[in-house]
């Protein structure tokens, strides 16, 4: 497809730093299998200790590890946001674990993700303290505005990370998680998570990825490409409102949108540009976009004028 609107990728990206940290990975031997240079570099970076560092393959591998390792130490429903990320439901599904809403007491595990996706939107954090949390904050980094932290800190919540969206490498898989503070309990779900990772879950060139996103340079990167995305966002969302689009307000790179009248998302395939139907998420008739850059934006523009004058003949006949 020339023009991707469905990736949430950061369109200002790939990011050169991490880029230039890959190739010079060697590939020729296994990483060191319990990581330590890594952990250690990604727990200062966090201000926490290094046990607290819990690797992953992807965000989805880590998606699909805490729901199977909860299966066993704390069976029962699992909550999900309304409009989410449908690994979340697969998941708990593949395990025979019903579905519940993100607010129901019965739950022994609850998604949680900020800023949440489809929408791009702020959202609270429950108040529970004892239901297992993960609180999906791959999106975080991509948010336009400042950020409004959590205080998770009496919590048992864990962070999950995956920077490849924001430095613009999604090709590169890489993850990881940052467990509540170990009491004795979580101690032991942070041992059975471990127990049920795979070896070598990281190659070489998720571990460069991942030492390069806690770089100084690597982060100066990321807020200037921060304010590249503001501007390109303020004149996407212009010209879609120009044309007949009811646009949702996000804080993030991608937002959701209901096209003009005439115009879908497989005659916007047609004309080479891909969208994100967002119906998998529960949101019928809307499409979630990507910020992308003034070239992509012109396509998009292009498509649309097209699409909507080719609906006004069929609109005179109705």
């Amino acid at each position: 497809m020339r023009w991707d609107f469905s990736t949430n990728a950061n369109a200002v990206g790939p990011c050169s730093l991490a880029l230039d940290a890959m190739r010079h990975a060697d590939a020729s031997r296994y990483p060191d299998p319990a990581y330590h240079a890594l952990r250690e570099q990604l727990a200062q970076w966090h201000g926490v200790a290094p046990d607290r560092i819990l690797l992953a393959g992807s965000a989805s591998e880590f998606i699909q590890r805490i729901t199977a390792v909860s299966a066993r130490l704390a069976p029962g429903p699992v909550a999900v946001p309304t409009h989410a990320y449908g690994d979340y439901a697969v998941a708990a599904l593949a395990w025979g674990r019903s579905l519940v809403h993100v607010a129901d007491p019965t739950a022994t595990l609850r998604w949680h993700c900020n800023p949440s996706s489809p929408c791009g939107h702020d959202e609270p954090l429950s108040s529970s303290t004892t239901t297992i949390t993960v609180l999906d904050a791959v999106y975080a980094p991509l948010r336009l505005d400042d950020p409004q932290p959590h205080d998770t800190s009496q919590q048992a919540v864990f962070e999950l990370h995956s920077p490849n969206k924001a430095l613009g490498l999604t090709g590169v898989r890489g993850a990881y998680a940052v467990a509540p503070e170990l009491t004795n309990d979580m101690e032991s779900w942070v041992a059975a998570l471990e127990q049920a990772s795979a070896s070598w879950l990281l190659g070489a060139h998720a571990v460069a990825m991942l030492t390069a996103w806690t770089e100084p340079d690597t982060q100066r990167w990321l807020k200037q490409s921060k304010a590249t995305l503001c501007r390109w966002k303020h004149s996407q969302i212009e010209m879609l409102r120009a044309l007949g689009a009811e646009v949702s307000d996000s804080v993030t790179n991608f937002f959701c949108v209901r096209l003009p009248a005439g115009c879908s998302v497989e005659g916007l395939r047609e004309r080479g540009i891909a969208v994100r139907d967002a119906t998998s998420f529960g949101l019928h008739g809307w499409v979630r976009l990507s910020v992308q850059t003034p070239e992509a934006q012109a396509a998009l523009q292009e498509a649309l004028l097209e699409l909507k004058l080719a609906d006004i003949p069929t609109r005179a006949l109705r």
